[in-house]
């Protein structure tokens, strides 16, 4: 959020579901106290499941009634075409050879059209390269074991997360066992998305 801020030119506070502070309703009550009366919502999200469609929704709403601040939702990040591309950027980067078959490595949900937008996107990661595309998961099947059979090395690792965390552990930590490469979270990469999709949904609710 701060390579946002500095790229945007504008006051960018990072908000967490769950498992991290501050909560959206403190991030907003620091935009309040600075003054401010308005704020969009980008969710950090890359699937169409349970987080994006009712969690933040309804955290959104009940946030803006209680403290009579006007919240705006964007699109989430999603699986499209931009994202793709900078995913491609992250292969680039990491050094992953066009050989190499690529383990695209999401969370995973009980939603299966959400695990089918990842699985579609590896599809098209894959389009024009030698090495193969696998979608996988860290909390839903397939797992990184499933897809793994008949898979030619060398395999790289790419993970369809903005930052580390615990599900990225262990993958890591079989990665250096048997000597993968792993492209790192988007990170910082993702500001100019993020900035996308403020932008678009401050245009379209812009009074």
């Amino acid at each position: 959020m701060a390579a946002v801020a500095e790229q945007a030119k504008i006051t960018a506070v990072p908000a967490y579901l769950d498992l991290a502070e501050p909560d959206l309703k403190a991030a907003v009550e620091e935009l309040a106290e600075a003054g401010q009366t308005a704020a969009v919502v980008v969710p950090l999200l890359f699937t169409e499941a349970y987080h994006a469609t009712i969690d933040v929704p309804e955290t959104v709403r009940d946030v803006a009634a209680s403290l009579d601040f006007q919240l705006i939702i964007a699109d989430i990040l999603g699986t499209g075409d931009d994202v793709a591309d900078l995913l491609r950027q992250n292969m680039v980067a990491a050094g992953i050879s066009d050989q190499s078959s690529v383990l695209l490595f999401a969370v995973g949900s009980s939603n299966p059209m959400a695990n089918e937008a990842v699985r579609d996107l590896a599809t098209r990661l894959a389009a024009g390269r030698r090495g193969l595309v696998r979608a996988c998961f860290g909390t839903c099947r397939p797992g990184v074991g499933d897809v793994l059979d008949g898979l030619p090395e060398p395999v790289a690792v790419l993970p369809l997360f903005l930052a580390e965390g615990l599900l990225l552990k262990p993958l890591r930590t079989l990665s250096s066992e048997r000597g993968w490469q792993m492209a790192e979270p988007l990170g910082e990469r993702a500001a100019g998305l993020v900035q996308q999709r403020y932008q678009a949904a401050y245009q379209q609710h812009a009074p």
